[in-house]
């Protein structure tokens, strides 16, 4: 706590989010894992929404953390149709 005070400025706070789940390779087989998707929006003279975007996907089971810097990974998105 001592750290917190002395700089609080190093610290991120934020509510714990309920996330999906989706199917993952995990080895040889498929197991459920929790992902975020990011979308893409790019706003200029009008606003487009991109076919795909990021899943951060949780590679623990039952973990919530899709951050890769703290042991999370990234899938691939496919859009099949318009």
């Amino acid at each position: 706590m001592k750290k917190l005070k002395a700089q609080p400025s190093n610290y991120i706070a934020q509510p714990t989010l309920a996330l999906s789940a989706c199917p993952a390779f995990v080895g040889a087989s498929i197991a459920p894992r929790h992902v975020d998707l990011r979308p893409y929006v790019l706003v200029g003279d009008k606003v487009r929404i991109t076919p795909g975007g990021l899943t951060r996907v949780a590679l623990k089971k039952g973990s919530l953390v899709v951050n890769s810097s703290q042991g999370g990974g990234t899938k691939d998105i496919w859009v099949l149709e318009d």
